[in-house]
């Protein structure tokens, strides 16, 4: 297969097969051919994140992820899609095991701001390892969550969708009528891949979300067809 992009999900699965169905319906196509080409690692034992940052003597996932680094180094992508927001904590280490460009999704999202003209305070919502890493705050001055609020969306992420596969709208909603009213936010960035799905599934939603697995997708897009044309022209050029 050639002029392919790889996916680094699993975490958790049924977030990144929300990320794919995402691109798969977003994909303008009249006939299978037109899709995108893409190999999919969902790496669900990849161990817990958010555990290993707050408490480093939980298992370190890092070597995990660079095995899955390394088999896509012989696969030769174009590029990998790393679709989970605390894993961006490792991107660096990550990015340095590889000379294949790797998204990055908190980044992509701070791009959405700027291009949106977002002038007011930015929330952010993700679970407690990426608040405690500041992921996003390398990127973009934002809100952190206060004690109760993190507790709601932790519970949401956690025990809601991850354990019970349950998308609690009427929870989601309170956070996000939280994070606007109360702390005040013009935006409010989804920073976790849980979320993205609640958001994808949540109905007559109309706060100021800045869905970051959204924008990821389409930045996903983007860059494969861009690349798959410009494979296609230098093969008419010859």
């Amino acid at each position: 297969m050639e002029n392919f992009f790889s996916i680094l999900g699993g975490m958790g699965t049924m977030a990144t097969e929300s990320f794919v169905r995402l691109i798969n319906h977003r994909t303008k196509a009249t006939k299978d051919q037109e899709y995108l080409n893409y190999v999919l690692f969902n790496h669900a034992t990849v161990p817990d994140r958010t555990a290993y940052i707050l408490d480093r003597s939980e298992e370190n996932p890092v070597p995990f992820l660079l095995d899955d680094i390394e088999k896509q180094n012989l696969l030769r992508p174009n590029f990998i899609v790393l679709t989970c927001n605390t894993a961006h904590y490792f991107f660096e280490e990550l990015q340095a095991a590889t000379d294949i460009p790797i998204l990055h999704m908190p980044r992509e999202a701070a791009n959405e701001l700027v291009r949106q003209h977002t002038t007011g305070r930015v929330a952010i919502l993700g679970t407690e390892g990426s608040m405690k890493a500041g992921i996003y705050e390398r990127e973009v001055e934002t809100v952190i969550p206060d004690t109760a609020l993190q507790e709601k969306i932790n519970y949401l992420i956690y025990h809601e969708i991850k354990e019970s596969d349950h998308l609690n709208q009427e929870l989601y909603y309170e956070i996000l009528e939280e994070a606007v009213e109360r702390l005040n936010c013009e935006k409010v960035i989804l920073g976790c891949t849980e979320l993205s799905l609640m958001h994808e599934f949540a109905e007559d939603n109309h706060y100021p979300v800045i869905d970051a697995q959204s924008i990821l997708a389409d930045r996903t897009i983007e860059r494969a067809l861009a690349e798959r044309n410009e494979a296609l022209d230098t093969v008419s050029e010859k």
